[in-house]
């Protein structure tokens, strides 16, 4: 009797001894995840710096900087704006005259649905 309680010890300490390792096991097994997580994270993150820094490359070489850009626009609208400028002035007059002409020029006539009581 004493050698079958020994036994049923046995497997308990034995069955225990198993239940740590699995444990231990997870415990390792969620480490060694949460370290590849990290540790692709930390690839992506190089990963898109580095092409973040192609990209501002390509777009130095290809558009040049935003200020370049804008510094640009600046220019072009206001080269256009001055070219509206010397048009309207020059054709100010002339429109002004036109515009009058045709208010001045009235000619008064009934309307064609105006019908006259007789």
């Amino acid at each position: 009797m004493a050698s079958h309680t020994q036994g049923i010890q046995q497997l308990l300490a034995a069955e225990k001894r198993a239940a740590e390792k699995v444990s231990d096991a997870k415990k390792r097994k969620a480490r060694r995840l949460k370290q590849a997580k990290e540790e692709a994270q930390e690839e992506i993150e190089k990963y898109r710096q580095e092409r973040e820094k192609q990209f501002k490359e390509f777009e130095a070489k290809h558009m040049g900087s935003r200020e370049d850009v804008a510094s640009r626009i600046e220019a072009d609208t206001k080269a256009k704006i001055d070219e509206m400028t010397k048009q309207v002035n020059a054709h100010k007059e002339h429109v002004i005259s036109k515009v009058l002409e045709l208010l001045y020029d009235i000619k008064p006539e009934l309307h064609k649905n105006f019908k006259a009581i007789k």
